[in-house]
C-alpha cells in the first residue's frame, strides 16, 4: 500500500495551473472536483517553492474578495545549450521556455567536450550574473549536441562530426559548476521541440529536417518528442541514397559540406561549406544546381518519412535548409511526388522560423518538462519537507 503524504498531489494541480490563468481557491476546487481542505494544503506546498504567486482578487458576491494565485514563470529559469559543428548558442529561459537573454559563440565542435563545455559554461556564468539571476533558482540545465546521444546517460555515441566527444559524460562535467540535473539530447530533436513550441504549438505531428553540416530529424509523433529505443530516432544522416550511379549516406550527399564537394568538381575551384549561401545567393547556375539535387536527395527520404510517418507538418531548418529555397524546393518536388496522397493531401513543407532562440528554447522545455512534472513536483516538496 502506497503511504500518501499530505502534498502529495500538489503536482498535479500544478499541472492545471501551468496554463498561466489565475484562479481562485473555489475555481480550482470546481475545476478539479477537489475539497477545499486538498486545495488549500496543495496550493500552500506550490506557495512554498515559489511556483504560484497571488494575482490579485477576485469580484465578490458578497463578504471577503476571493484571493486569486497564478503560476509565476519567472520564479527559477533554465540554461539552455545549443552546440552545432561551428556555432553554439547559450541562453537563459523561464519556466515558460522563454528565452530571458543569450550569447552566441563561434566554435568548433572538434576542438573536443573540456574546451567546448568550459566556453559555454562561462558565458552561462555570464548571462547569470548579468540578469542578475540567483543561482540557487537554477532549476536545471539541457544541451543540445550535433550527433547521436544515449538520452538517458547524457552521452554521446560515436557522433560522426564530434571527435574526442564518444561516451563522455557531459552530465557531470556540467555539474561540477551547476549541481543541478543536467539533460542531454541531439540537437535536432531540442530544435523539433523549440520550433514546435514557437511557431506550431497546435500540431501534434511534425517531422524537423535540419540541414547543415549534418543531416538529421527530430520526430514529433502525438505531440510527443520520438526517441526511439536508444535515442537514435530521426538519423536520416546515414540513411542510403542513390548518388552518382551508386549509394550514399544522405549526409555524403546532401549536407553542406556534400554541396561544397559537388561545388567544386562542377567549378573546379576549392568551395569552403562555409561559403555555398553566398555562391547560391549571388546567383551561381551550378551551385543553385548542387542545392537542387540536395533538396531532391533529402526528398527521398522525406518522403519515405511522411509516408510511415504521416505527420501534418514537416519543417526544414539548418543554415541550408532556412536560407536555401532551392533545398526546400527539392524536397518539395519528391515528397509530394513520391510520397502517399492521403500523407500529402493537407501536408506543409515549411522553412523553419523559430531563429536562433529555437535550439536554446528546446533544450530548456526538455528541462522543463521533467522538472515540473506532477511527480517531480511531489518529489522536491516531500524532500523539503521530510516526508
Amino acid at each position: 500500500m502506497i503511504s500518501l503524504t499530505p502534498t502529495h498531489g500538489a503536482g498535479e494541480l500544478f499541472q492545471v495551473l501551468r496554463d498561466g490563468r489565475a484562479r481562485t481557491r473555489a475555481e480550482l476546487m470546481q475545476e478539479t472536483g477537489l475539497a477545499r481542505t486538498t486545495v488549500v494544503v496543495r496550493m500552500a506546498a506550490l506557495t512554498q517553492l515559489g511556483l504560484i504567486v497571488p494575482a490579485g482578487v477576485a469580484a465578490s458576491s458578497g463578504g471577503r474578495p476571493p484571493s486569486r494565485f497564478v503560476f509565476d514563470p519567472r520564479a527559477r529559469f533554465i540554461i539552455g545549450i545549443d552546440l552545432g559543428a561551428t556555432h553554439g548558442t547559450v541562453g537563459l529561459t523561464d519556466m515558460s521556455g522563454d528565452v530571458i537573454a543569450r550569447a552566441q559563440h563561434r566554435l568548433h565542435i572538434a576542438a573536443g567536450p573540456d574546451a567546448i563545455l568550459d566556453l559555454v559554461l562561462d558565458s552561462a556564468a555570464a548571462l547569470i550574473a548579468s540578469a542578475g539571476l540567483d543561482q540557487t533558482s537554477l532549476i536545471g540545465i539541457g544541451v543540445g549536441v550535433p550527433g547521436p546521444v544515449e538520452h538517458a546517460t547524457g552521452r554521446p555515441i560515436r557522433p560522426p562530426i564530434m571527435p574526442g566527444w564518444d561516451g563522455f559524460d557531459i552530465p557531470s562535467f556540467v555539474r561540477r559548476d551547476y549541481d543541478v540535473p543536467v539533460l542531454v539530447d541531439n540537437d535536432v530533436n531540442l530544435l523539433a521541440l523549440g520550433e514546435r513550441a514557437t511557431t506550431w504549438p497546435d500540431v501534434d505531428d511534425l517531422l524537423f529536417i535540419k540541414v547543415s553540416t549534418g543531416i538529421g530529424a527530430g520526430i514529433v509523433a502525438g505531440g510527443v518528442l520520438q526517441r526511439g529505443a536508444r535515442g537514435s530516432a530521426g538519423d536520416l544522416g546515414h540513411v542510403q541514397v542513390p548518388h552518382g550511379g551508386d549509394e550514399h549516406d544522405l549526409e555524403a550527399t546532401a549536407s553542406g559540406p556534400a554541396i561544397a564537394r559537388a561545388l567544386s568538381d562542377a567549378t573546379g575551384e576549392t568551395i569552403d561549406p562555409a561559403n555555398v549561401v553566398d555562391r547560391i545567393r549571388v546567383g551561381d547556375p551550378s551551385a543553385i544546381a548542387a542545392a537542387r539535387d540536395a533538396g531532391r536527395a533529402i526528398g527521398e527520404v522525406a518522403a519515405i518519412c511522411v509516408s510511415m510517418l504521416n505527420p501534418s507538418t514537416v519543417v526544414v531548418g539548418g543554415q541550408l535548409g532556412v536560407h536555401v529555397q532551392e533545398i526546400i524546393a527539392g524536397v518539395r518536388e519528391v515528397v509530394y511526388r513520391r510520397a502517399i496522397p492521403l500523407a500529402t493531401q493537407h501536408l506543409s513543407i515549411v522553412p523553419a522560423q523559430g531563429g536562433v532562440d529555437a535550439g536554446v528554447r528546446g533544450a530548456a522545455l526538455m528541462v522543463i518538462e521533467d522538472r515540473l512534472n506532477a511527480a517531480a513536483i511531489d518529489a522536491v516538496l516531500a524532500r523539503l519537507n521530510g516526508e
